[in-house]
């Protein structure tokens, strides 16, 4: 199973080719793909028109849809942002903390593009589910 970050689902949404994009496309119907209920809201209220809207709503709810916080990752999340930032790191948006964290605990991999993700993949853990541990 591997959960995609909102910054792979708008490019897919949008249409445009990555290698993250071709990796989801591919992976769709193949694997296990999840979703987070944060990354949800995110991609949801991108969609100008109430059909592109419905059509999306319809894809994503047939995916294993996470909820991706509650007091164990919300504490994990706080402590991850304080070891990063004590590292010269600051993680410009809580919600990136929380799916990382989320996804380091659950030991699932995560596909994005958000570079964000990087310094957890570099040091605490998060699987990349293009690039590997």
């Amino acid at each position: 199973m591997i959960l995609v970050d909102s910054s792979v689902w708008v490019d897919y949404f949008n249409g445009t080719a990555s290698s993250e994009t071709d990796f989801l496309d591919a992976a769709l119907g193949a694997e296990p793909i999840a979703i987070g209920d944060l990354i949800l809201v995110e991609v949801l209220q991108g969609f100008r028109s109430n059909s592109d809207y419905d059509t999306a709503k319809a894809l994503l709810l047939n995916l294993t849809c996470f909820d991706l916080l509650g007091t164990k990752i919300a504490i994990k999340a706080a402590y991850n942002y304080r070891t990063l930032r004590r590292r010269g790191v600051t993680v410009r948006k809580t919600v990136d903390c929380i799916i990382a964290t989320f996804c380091i605990e659950r030991n699932i991999p995560l596909l994005y593009t958000d570079r964000d993700f990087n310094p957890f993949v570099k040091s605490l853990g998060l699987i990349s589910a293009l690039r590997g541990p």
